[in-house]
Formats: structure tokens, sequence, C-alpha cells
């Protein structure tokens, strides 16, 4: 399978016309066609559906676009990394995070690298544990900032000295909102909205410990500013960290943490044996400087 043919593929995909793809791609038509013919022969799948105005594409074809969007996003990668000059330091720094206001160092370092190097850019992918590690797995991000437990024999680490605090975001007229802090059996038999994150974190589950199954989770949200707007609409009470929703003032939301204290501490991983470039060396040296490692 050929770079050259994946573009053509995903040409048509985005087009979901051959016609409008040779066009973009300045391929006459039938040669468009014999090359994608080809594809699915040496695939042995069928990928698209041919219907009269426009063309979908299989169950087999989302998979295969998926997967080629994420190679010619490494391609491009690596030529910009191998293109830039000697001289001059630039590039991209990718993150894949969580929501956690620990990314505020991160920030911090990657704003007083840009300071010394104007041309080096610095990206934040979000997603929960589950998904950043399977971009960084997949080479689609250089650094993951995760919480729990890591996979040392897979992964470097450097602890980020910040921790955030677990607890409960919920409308300010709420019977809960008059306590100072909840207690597990405050919770168990309300309706909770949680996080693909809070559901796989060890220090919930402890929290929670056998009542966990009991638990009566009415939704999930992957980011907590969707949790907050069902929190507003009255489904239910959001279990999140601190910091990430305006909880204060005029707002008709507040926070209150778990008791006992129940904190998460986040790394930042990368896959071991990972060879940098300069950008993402240098901030990593950044990143150790500002934490005072």
């Amino acid at each position: 399978m050929e770079l050259r043919v994946l573009q053509y593929f995903l040409a048509v995909a985005r087009e979901q016309s051959i016609t409008a793809a040779a066009e973009s791609l300045f391929l006459s038509q039938p040669t468009l066609s014999r090359q994608l013919k080809d594809l699915e022969e040496e695939l042995g799948k069928r990928l698209f559906i041919r219907g009269k105005r426009q063309i979908t594409l299989t169950e087999e074809g989302m998979l295969l676009r998926k997967r080629a969007e994420e190679i010619m996003e490494l391609v491009k990668k690596a030529e910009d990394e191998i293109s830039l000059s000697d001289a001059v330091i630039a590039g991209n720094i990718t993150v894949g995070a969580g929501e956690t206001d620990g990314m505020r160092i991160l920030t911090r370092a990657a704003n007083a690298l840009q300071k010394e190097h104007p041309l080096i850019h610095f990206h934040v992918v979000s997603g929960d544990k589950v998904s950043v590690i399977e971009d960084l797995d997949r080479g689609l991000i250089d650094f993951g900032l995760l919480f729990g437990p890591v996979d040392t024999v897979k992964y470097e680490r450097l602890r980020i000295p910040h921790r955030d605090t677990w607890g409960v975001l919920m409308r300010k007229d709420s019977p809960l909102a008059e306590k100072p802090s909840l207690t597990v059996e405050d919770l168990w038999d309300k309706p909770l909205i949680l996080s693909r994150q809070a559901l796989i974190s060890s220090d919930l589950r402890d929290f929670f410990a056998d009542e966990h199954e009991k638990l009566n989770v009415v939704a999930t949200y992957n980011l907590i500013y969707n949790g907050s707007l069902m929190v507003d609409e009255g489904i239910g009470y959001a279990v999140c960290f601190d910091k990430l929703v305006y909880a204060m003032g005029e707002s008709g939301l507040c926070f209150r943490p778990l008791s006992p204290h129940v904190e998460a501490v986040p790394s930042l991983v990368w896959k071991k044996y990972q060879v940098f470039t300069k950008a993402t060396s240098l901030f990593l040296q950044k990143l150790r400087e500002h934490i005072g490692e």
C-alpha cells in the first residue's frame, strides 16, 4: 500500500465523489477509479458504496480512513522534524491531557520556551487517560499528562508538583450544597454524572470501596464543560476535579470536596527510548527547570 494511493483514497472520502476528487488531484477519472479498485483488491475488502450522486464509505472504508489520516499525520510530522534547519530551533510540541489545573505548569514552561524560540509551537489534545495513551503509543503526541499508575516498563515519567482535589459539582439549590464536604454515604444513592477518567480512577474506587457497584450513574461526560451543563439542567451531580468550572459568585453551581479528602497527582509521560526533537527536548528541560527538579 503506497502513501500516494492513501492520499487518493482520502481525497475520495473527503469529496464523496470520484469526479471531484480526480479534479482536486489533477488526475483523470479512469486513472483514479483504477487506483481505488486496485486498493480494494489488495485489501480484499470493499471500501466504497457507489451511489448515483455520491460515494459513501463501508465499515472497512471508515476504518481505513481513520488509519490513513493517522499515517499521513505522522508522515507530515516526520517531514517537518527532518526538514528543519540546524540553525533554527523550531517545531511542534504536542501534549495529550485530561482536564486539570495542573496544565498551568506545562503552559508556563511552554510560554517561557516560546519567548526564547518563537518558532516552537505548543499543542494540547484533550482526552481521557485511555485516549491519551492510545495517541502516545501511535506516536501522534509527544507527551501525555496522566493520573494514576504508569507502566514504567513502557514509559518514562516526570511527576508534576500539583494536586487535584476530587469532589462534586452541583447546583447551589441542591440539598447537598449545605454540606462543607461529602462522604460516600451522601452520594451512593444520588444521580451521578461521571467521566471515564472517574470510572477508572484508583483513588475514587478506593473512596467508594464496595459501594461503586451501587452508584446511580445517570450520565457520563468527556469534557467537564458538558458535564456542568447537565448539572445546571438538574440531571445530577458531577464528580470531577476542583477549579475546572467557575462555581463561585454569580454562578448557579458550587463544588464540594469529598471526605475523606481524595487527591490526584499528575505525571508527564513519554515512551521509553523516544527520540526527541530539539523542540521537545528543550521543552522537557524547561519544564524540569520550572518545577525545580
